[in-house]
């Protein structure tokens, strides 16, 4: 896969209000090397800048060729770039003789947003990617951060510290623990989880964004999460953790430290990427959740 000007596009979806690391070069690669076809469409201006455009994938099922843009097209609800990557991606569609393509802006979904997928004529499908999320405001002091947490958030850190339980960074010599954690907390808590390998090959593919942080206690992994660095946000893909020590509250810790590294490293938020939509409406009415789950299919 070649896209025209990577580091290019790369640094416009990183900047841009409505970019997300789904619609970086690194993840379409990974995508491509599990048998997806990529396509770029790229609107530039008379000066040929970026203006807009999407990473659209494509795979033949036995129906047919479908498209999908993840947390795509790169533009805002309204305006020229909008109306300009519509057209462009209708035709890309005829050309590739799609029988569907599907697109999940990164949008807040409010009514405007539905307004302009109305007016465009495409209909509502159900979501690939999680619908609700949780984004924390990194941009405070961690004092604050804390302060702003459930009380009960606060002292599960603190008391994840008092029994013994550290953080640290690790690479991707730590990927095959991952993975059985992994494992682990899709059979305890009963959810799909990928094939062994797609992890370790996902955090490959993003390296320039990813970070692994484990949660250990006496030289044992506990537990670890997966985040993602791209422009403004850190985002907390995978998680998982062993059924043992349970009680010394690893996750909690994990989340805390990675919340204020990704702070640290400049990110003004913190995407917990998937919550119930129970929660993600809790918030909505003003109510912080207090729990945050760690096991998760993803992607």
């Amino acid at each position: 896969m070649t896209i025209d000007g990577a580091s290019e596009w790369d640094a416009f979806v990183a900047a841009h209000p409505q970019g997300h690391f789904l619609q970086s070069t690194a993840w379409a690669r990974f995508r491509e090397s599990l048998g997806w076809r990529v396509h770029e469409i790229q609107m530039r201006d008379a000066e040929r800048r970026l203006e807009g455009g999407a990473i659209v994938l494509e795979r033949r099922t036995p129906g047919g060729a479908v498209g999908y843009v993840p947390r795509g097209p790169v533009s805002a609800p309204r305006g020229k770039e909008w109306d300009q990557v519509l057209v462009a991606m209708r035709d890309l569609a005829r050309r590739r003789s799609l029988v569907a393509l599907r697109i999940e802006p990164n949008w807040v979904d409010d009514e405007e947003s539905r307004q302009v997928l109305s007016d465009a004529g495409l209909r509502e499908a159900e979501p690939i990617q999680p619908p609700s999320t949780v984004r924390i405001d990194l941009v405070r002091s961690e004092e604050d951060l804390l302060a702003a947490m459930k009380q009960k958030w606060r002292y599960n850190v603190r008391l994840a510290s008092r029994r013994g339980v550290s953080v640290r960074e690790a690479g991707d010599e730590a990927m095959p623990v991952f993975e059985d954690l992994m494992a682990e907390t899709a059979q305890r808590d009963n959810f799909a989880t990928r094939p062994r390998g797609y992890y370790t090959a996902a955090f490959a593919a993003l390296a320039d964004y990813a970070r692994l942080y484990v949660a250990e206690y006496e030289g044992r992994t506990l537990a670890a999460i997966f985040v993602v660095e791209f422009g403004d946000t850190a985002t907390y893909l995978y998680g998982a953790s062993s059924s043992q020590e349970r009680k010394r509250m690893p996750n909690h810790l994990l989340q805390w430290e990675a919340m204020r590294r990704a702070r640290e490293a400049g990110c003004s938020w913190y995407d917990l990427w998937g919550v119930p939509d129970e929660i993600g409406h809790a918030v909505r009415a003003g109510s912080a959740p207090e729990t945050v789950p760690v096991g998760r299919g993803g992607l």
